[in-house]
């Protein structure tokens, strides 16, 4: 198919429904509710579910309801909606149901504004409601990204009988850029419906769904089971991409849009000759830690970029280990860094790896010529 210009909020409902969503449930909050928008012309004209509900509470425990039957349900958000969601996607989460949910950020915390962020990173890989679990958490950073992450979301989710949750921040979703969008997939049939589906009863034993465990060996067994497909999942869906990493000696980490902005930085601290690479995580959770380790290994110094006060600095932290200094440049509020602004902290983390080595020569030196002294 031809590339068209689209809007990314535009794209990813788009993409939603040719991967075979079902049913969509939402509430307006910018910078998303033109995803709401163009579910709420589409769905019914495909003769499927739109219903705008009364909160993002209801909307997404609507769809707990509707992926308990097998259907392709899904929400989306901004910040605030996602933070009244947590409860719902636990019990989505503590009862095994594959479910979508797009996460559009934007500035806070509190109300905050309607520009770009990064500030729910914690929220959407650390916490996601309560209880020992984890979406998967997958971060585009261009409008043909994101169709391509949301077409491939349900099934995902489907795999693992678990949410993803496709996090974008506000400027990608109100940008257009040329995109081309994927075949049109049909809704699932019955025969296709995961067998674990409440659909009735008729001919075989009753399902139930739940994720009430009074007893506490049943919740137990339940916990140890979803850590075991945790653990699968950390194996198999860990996906990033790298930018001149092979002769690099100092590594930008960013995601999203930041890490877009960050290729331009790339391309600049390369024409004045500095060996500087990006590894950007497309995969927030599982993060990718096995890959950045090894690149841990091989630079001088890491510089995580960030439109946050640094959240997806601790998982880089914890993958490099202390192999080499990590250094952070963040913006907050939803000002967006600039290309020349992360040039700048990157020339300012180069300095500082160069002083320290100096120094430690400097004390080798003096501790040489102490020796010698001594001896004499």
């Amino acid at each position: 198919m031809a590339r068209e210009l689209w809007k990314g909020n535009e794209a990813i409902a788009e993409a939603a429904i040719r991967a075979g969503l079902e049913a969509y449930f939402g509430y307006p909050i910018t910078p998303q509710t033109e995803l709401l928008e163009y579910m709420s012309a589409r769905m019914p004209a495909l003769g499927r579910v739109f219903l705008q509900a009364e909160s993002e509470v209801a909307s997404i425990n609507m769809v707990y309801g509707a992926a308990s039957g097998g259907a392709r349900a899904m929400s989306s958000s901004s910040s605030p909606g996602i933070s009244l969601m947590q409860e719902g996607l636990s019990y989505i989460a503590g009862s095994e149901i594959p479910a979508v949910l797009v996460d559009i950020m934007r500035g806070g915390p509190g109300l905050g504004n309607i520009q770009p962020s990064q500030a729910d990173y914690f929220q959407m890989t650390r916490s996601a409601g309560h209880g020992d679990f984890h979406p998967i958490v997958l971060a585009p950073s261009t409008v043909q990204e994101a169709v391509d992450i949301m077409y491939d979301a349900f099934p995902l989710a489907e795999k693992y009988r678990t949410i993803v949750i496709v996090a974008a921040d506000g400027s990608l979703g109100q940008m257009m850029e040329p995109a081309e969008m994927p075949p049109m997939r049909s809704v699932l049939t019955e025969a296709e419906r995961g067998a674990w589906a409440v659909r009735g009863a008729a001919g075989r034993p009753k399902n139930v769904i739940t994720s009430l465990f009074l007893n506490e060996q049943e919740l137990e067994t339940l916990n140890l089971r979803l850590q075991e497909k945790l653990k699968t999942i950390q194996m198999n869906e860990q996906r990033w991409e790298e930018v001149e990493t092979e002769d690099a000696r100092y590594l930008l980490v960013a995601y999203g849009t930041v890490g877009r902005t960050c290729k331009t930085t790339l391309r600049e601290a390369r024409k004045q000759g500095h060996k500087v690479g990006l590894f950007r995580p497309i995969s927030l959770w599982p993060f990718p830690t096995p890959r950045l380790r090894e690149l841990a290994d091989q630079v001088r110094a890491v510089l995580v970029v960030e439109m946050s006060a640094g959240q997806m600095l601790d998982d880089v932290r914890l993958a490099v280990e202390g192999r080499c200094p990590v250094e952070f440049y963040g913006r907050m509020g939803g000002v967006m860094p600039l290309p020349d602004e992360i040039l700048e902290a990157l020339a300012e983390v180069e300095a500082k790896v160069k002083a320290e080595v100096e120094a430690k020569v400097k004390a080798k030196v003096d501790t040489k010529v102490l020796s010698l002294n001594l001896n004499l």
